[in-house]
C-alpha cells in the first residue's frame, strides 16, 4: 500500500514538471470576423480619401500565459509605409495618403511580442529532501537544482546561491545549481542528522513596466544525514511540528524523517518507509481536528536488511487556517448585498429596525474570522450592534437620532454596512447597501413667513378692500400639508380672511376712519387638518386722508390787544396725521392792511414793529375806538389743502401803568376771568387761615397768662413848627368816572401853603384859575388832639385839620390852583402805585 501511494505521488510530480516545461505558448489574435474593427487585421478595406491621422483599426490579441502583449507592423524593404501601430494599445493609424488609382495597398501583418522581466525563477517544489550518508567525501555533489524563468534574455537567465553561506557545510555552483558538500567539511550523523539549506534562484534582471526589476525565489532542501551503523538511531531536533494549510494539496509531504518508520495515525496521514516523508492524504478542509499527534518510530536496518535498534518520537501536526474568506452578509434567502426597509419618520430613539434581518459570517477560523462592523453614511442617525464580530453574528441597527430621521429633509436614507477584518494583513472586507424609505407623519405645524404683518389702508376705503396677504407653510405632505386661515381678536371685527389664500379684506360694511381709530391689531391662525396651528399678529394702520377743514375756536372772534403784546388765534384740524392736521395762519383782509403781522405757525397777531403807541394807531385810521375787523385764514398742509376763514375783532388799547407780577397776571387773565377769580378766592382763603391761626395763638397765650394785655401805641412827637393834622374825609369826593385821575378831587385853598409831604416837587406853571370848590360840610365828630391822626394810604400827603384849613382860608382866600393840580397828579400816581402794591 505504501509503495502504490509513493508511486502515485511521483507520477503527479512528473506530470507537473512536464506541464511546466510545455507551458510556453505564442500569443494570438482574436478573430472577430471580417467586418470587425478590432482583432485580426487580415482583411480590411479602406477608402482612399481617408485623412492622415485617422485610426483605421485596433489590433487585439492575448498571450495564453497572461504575458504582456505588444503590437507592431513591418513592411517589405523598399515599400512605402502607410500605417503605424501603437505597441501598447494596438491602435493602427494612417500616416500616408491612399490613392487607389496609383497603388492598391496590401500588407502582411506581423505581431512582435517583446519580452519584459515579469517572470520569477520557479523551482519545481517548495522543498526538497535528500539523503546523504555521513561518510560522503568532501566536495561530493548531493543534489542539482533547476529553476526555470520563462523570460528571455537576461531576465530568463538564472543564478543560484545559498542563504547563510558562512554557517553552512554546503556550497552550490552558481550556474549549474549543483549542491555539493563544501570542501573541508564532512557530515556527522551523531552531531547533526538533518541539515536545512535554503537555495535562492535569481534572474539576470530586466525592465518591467519601465523600471529595472530583478526577480528571485527560494526553496529549502532537507539533507538527511544517513547514519553509518555505529550508533543506535536517534531523532534529532525533537519535538517535531508540522503544519497543514488550507490550500495544501492532498498527497503533499509535510515533513521527512530519515529512518524506517512506522506511523500510528487515524487514516489522514501516512509516512514513507523509504524516505521518511509524512504525507497528508485528505483535503485539509475535510480534517475534523485542528491538532494531530503522530507517533514516529525509527529503526536501524543493517546491510542485510535486518532490523536493529529503534527509537520513537512524537510529530505534532497543526491544521492552519488561511485567511481566504471575506466577511459575507446573508439575508433570509442566502447571501445578500442590498437590504431595503420602509419606516415612519421620527421613530423613538433606541428603537430597533426590525424589518432588517441581516446576518454576517466569516468562514475562516480564529483571528482570521474577527472583523468590525460600521455604518457609512449620514452620521449620528443609526448605530450598528455588535461592532466587533467573531465568525458570525446577527446584525442589529438601532435608532440613535430621531430628529434627523425627517421625511421633510430626506425621503430616502442610504447607508453602507461595512465589515472589515481586524487582525489580518489582507484586511478583507465586504459591504451591503441599507436603503430606508421614510414615510411621512404629521409632525409639523403650519409656520407663518413672519411673526407679524404690517399693513396700511387709506381711510374711507370701500368695503372688501385688500389689506394684506399672510402666508403659512406646512412641510408635511398630502392633507397634512394643507393650511386653513382664520382671524380673531378684539381688533378683527372690521376684517375677514380668505381661508385658503390668506388674503385679508375689510368687511363689506366696514368704514375706516383714521380720526376715529387709526390702529388695529389682531391675530391670524394657520391650522392643518389635525388642528395643529400657529399664530401671527397683524398690525393695520389706517392712513389719514385730508378730509377735515381747520376749525377756529369759539373765543377768537373778539380780542383785546395791548400795544407791544400779541393776541393769538387758534384753529384745530381734526385729521389724524401730519401734514393734514398742520395749520398755517395768514391775514386775508384788514383795513388798513399794513398794521398787523401774524405768525403762520402759532397764530399770534402782532402790530407792526413801528407801531409803539396808541397815538400812532389813531393817526393811521380815523376810528377813535381803535377796533379792527381782521379776516384770518387757517389752512392745512394736506393734499388737497383745506382752509377756513374767520373775522376777528381786535380792540387795541395802550399798556396800563400797572407793574409787578400781579399786574402781569391780570393782563394775562383778561380773556379768562375765571382764572383770576380762582386765584383771588385762593388768596382770600389763605388770609382767612392765617387770621384764624394768629387769633388762636393769641387766645391761647392770653388764657395761659390769665390777663388781657392792652394794645401798645406809639405816639410820635410832633415838631413844634408843624401844624396839627386832622383827617377830613369830606375833602375828597369819589365819583364813578372812566378816568382814574378823576376819582379824587382835592381842593387847595392856599397856593403858598407849606409842602406837607416834603417831596420837593417843582411848582408847575399855573393853569387858568378854576372855580372855587364848595366848602365841605363841618365834621360831625370832634377830633381828640391826644389821638393819633389817621393816615389814608391812598393819599400821597397828610391832610390838614379843620382848624388849620379854616385858618388857611381866612389868611389867603385866593388859593392857587397850581398846587391843586400838582397834588391831583401826584395823588393819582400814588394811588395807582398803592393799588399795584396791594394787588
Amino acid at each position: 500500500m505504501v509503495n502504490i501511494k509513493t508511486l502515485y505521488f511521483l507520477f503527479l510530480t512528473l506530470i507537473q514538471v512536464y506541464l511546466a516545461a510545455q507551458a510556453d505558448y505564442a500569443p494570438f489574435f482574436f478573430d472577430n470576423g471580417p467586418y470587425s474593427n478590432n482583432g485580426n487585421m487580415a482583411l480590411i478595406s479602406l477608402s482612399e480619401d481617408l485623412p492622415i491621422g485617422t485610426q483605421v483599426y485596433i489590433l487585439n490579441g492575448t498571450d495564453p500565459e497572461g504575458d504582456l502583449v505588444t503590437f507592431g507592423i513591418s513592411f517589405e524593404p523598399g515599400k512605402k509605409e502607410y500605417f503605424k501601430v501603437d505597441p501598447q494599445s494596438g491602435n493602427v493609424t494612417l500616416i500616408r495618403e491612399l490613392d487607389r488609382e496609383v497603388h492598391i495597398s496590401v500588407e502582411k501583418i506581423r505581431i512582435f511580442v517583446t519580452d519584459t522581466n515579469d517572470e520569477t525563477p520557479h523551482f519545481g517544489n517548495i522543498s526538497f529532501i535528500v539523503d546523504v550518508s555521513e561518510d560522503k567525501p568532501s566536495g561530493s555533489s548531493i543534489f542539482k537544482f533547476n529553476a526555470v524563468d520563462k523570460d528571455t534574455g537576461s531576465g530568463g537567465s538564472v543564478t543560484y546561491s545559498l542563504q547563510n553561506v558562512q554557517a553552512s557545510k554546503f556550497a552550490i555552483d552558481r550556474h549549474s545549481g549543483v549542491l555539493r558538500i563544501k570542501r573541508g567539511e564532512t557530515l556527522d550523523f551523531e552531531k547533526s542528522r538533518t541539515h536545512f539549506v535554503t537555495v535562492i534562484a535569481k534572474d539576470g534582471g530586466g525592465k518591467y513596466k519601465g523600471k529595472e526589476k530583478v526577480h528571485s525565489s527560494s526553496t529549502t532542501i532537507t539533507i538527511n544525514v544517513i547514519d553509518v551503523q555505529d550508533t543506535p538511531p536517534l531523532f534529532i531536533g525533537t519535538p517535531y511540528y508540522g503544519y497543514v494549510y488550507e490550500d495544501t494539496f492532498p498527497v503533499s509531504s509535510l515533513i521527512t524523517f530519515v529512518a524506517f518508520t512506522k506511523c500510528l495515525h487515524d487514516g489522514s496521514f501516512v509516512i514513507s518507509n523509504t524516505n521518511g516523508s509524512v504525507i497528508v492524504l485528505d483535503d485539509p478542509i475535510h480534517l475534523k481536528k485542528e491538532l494531530y499527534e503522530l507517533k514516529i518510530q525509527a529503526t536501524e536496518t543493517g546491510p542485510d536488511g535486518k532490523l536493529g535498534a529503534h527509537c520513537t518520537t512524537t510529530l505534532t501536526i497543526r491544521v492552519v487556517d488561511l485567511n481566504n474568506h471575506p466577511p459575507t452578509f446573508y439575508g433570509e434567502n442566502g447571501p445578500q448585498s442590498k437590504f431595503e426597509l420602509n419606516m415612519y419618520e421620527h421613530p423613538p430613539e433606541g428603537e430597533i429596525l426590525r424589518g432588517l434581518k441581516i446576518t454576517v459570517n466569516d468562514s475562516d477560523q480564529g483571528a482570521n474570522a474577527k472583523f468590525n462592523l460600521r455604518l457609512v453614511g449620514p452620521g449620528g442617525i443609526f448605530r450598528v450592534v455588535p461592532q466587533t464580530v467573531l465568525n458570525e453574528a446577527q446584525v442589529t441597527i438601532i435608532v440613535e437620532n430621531s430628529a434627523a430621521i425627517d421625511y421633510e429633509k430626506y425621503q430616502l436614507l442610504a447607508f453602507k454596512l461595512l465589515a472589515v477584518e481586524i487582525e489580518t494583513p489582507e484586511r478583507f472586507s465586504s459591504t451591503a447597501d441599507i436603503i430606508i424609505h421614510l414615510l411621512d407623519t404629521n409632525d409639523n405645524i403650519p409656520r407663518f413667513s413672519s411673526d407679524y404683518y404690517i399693513a396700511r389702508v387709506p381711510e374711507n376705503s370701500p368695503g372688501g378692500s385688500n389689506v394684506v396677504s399672510v402666508t403659512a407653510a406646512d412641510p408635511d405632505s398630502g392633507l397634512w400639508g394643507e393650511v386653513k386661515y382664520s382671524i380673531y381678536g378684539s381688533g378683527s371685527d372690521l376684517f375677514l380672511i380668505h381661508p385658503s389664500t390668506g388674503i385679508i379684506y375689510t368687511q363689506p360694511w366696514a368704514s375706516l376712519d383714521a380720526e376715529v381709530k387709526s390702529k388695529y391689531n389682531f391675530y391670524v391662525k394657520a391650522e392643518d387638518t389635525e388642528g395643529k396651528y400657529s399664530l401671527a399678529e397683524v398690525f393695520v394702520t389706517v392712513l389719514d386722508m385730508n378730509d377735515h377743514c381747520p376749525e377756529f375756536n369759539d373765543n377768537i372772534f373778539e380780542k383785546t390787544m395791548i400795544i407791544g403784546a400779541p393776541v393769538k388765534v387758534e384753529a384745530v384740524d381734526y385729521d389724524a396725521e401730519e401734514p393734514n392736521n398742520v395749520v398755517e395762519y395768514s391775514i386775508m383782509q384788514t383795513d388798513p392792511d399794513n398794521i398787523f403781522d401774524i405768525n403762520a405757525a402759532t397764530g399770534e397777531i402782532k402790530l407792526k414793529p413801528y407801531i409803539k403807541s396808541l397815538d400812532i394807531v389813531q393817526n393811521i385810521t380815523k376810528q377813535k375806538d381803535c377796533k379792527w375787523s381782521v379776516v384770518i385764514q387757517a389752512k392745512d398742509r394736506g393734499s388737497p389743502s383745506f382752509s377756513t376763514t374767520a373775522v376777528v375783532k381786535i380792540d387795541i388799547t395802550e399798556e396800563t401803568r400797572l407793574r409787578g407780577p400781579m399786574a402781569a397776571f391780570l393782563l394775562q387773565s383778561r380773556d379768562n376771568p375765571l382764572k383770576a377769580l380762582g386765584v383771588l378766592a385762593g388768596v382770600i382763603c389763605f388770609m382767612v387761615i392765617i387770621t384764624v391761626l394768629i387769633s388762636t395763638a393769641m387766645f391761647l397765650r392770653n388764657k395761659k397768662s390769665n390777663r388781657i394785655t392792652p394794645a401798645r401805641r406809639i405816639i410820635k412827637k410832633r415838631p413844634k413848627d408843624q401844624h396839627p393834622r386832622t383827617a377830613r374825609t369830606a375833602w375828597f369826593k369819589l365819583r364813578r368816572t372812566s378816568n382814574l385821575s378823576e376819582k379824587f378831587i382835592i381842593t387847595d385853598h392856599d397856593q403858598n401853603c407849606e409842602n406837607l409831604n416834603s417831596n420837593n416837587n417843582v411848582e408847575l406853571p399855573a393853569p387858568p384859575p378854576p372855580c372855587a370848590p364848595v366848602l365841605p360840610p363841618p365834621t360831625k365828630y370832634l377830633v381828640n388832639p391826644n389821638k393819633i391822626e389817621l393816615n389814608l394810604p391812598t393819599v400821597s400827603g397828610a391832610v390838614a385839620s379843620k382848624t388849620n384849613t379854616q385858618s388857611l382860608y381866612s389868611k389867603n382866600p385866593n388859593i392857587s390852583t397850581a398846587l391843586v393840580s400838582e397834588l391831583k397828579v401826584k395823588l393819582e400816581k400814588k394811588m395807582m402805585d398803592a393799588n399795584t402794591y396791594h394787588i
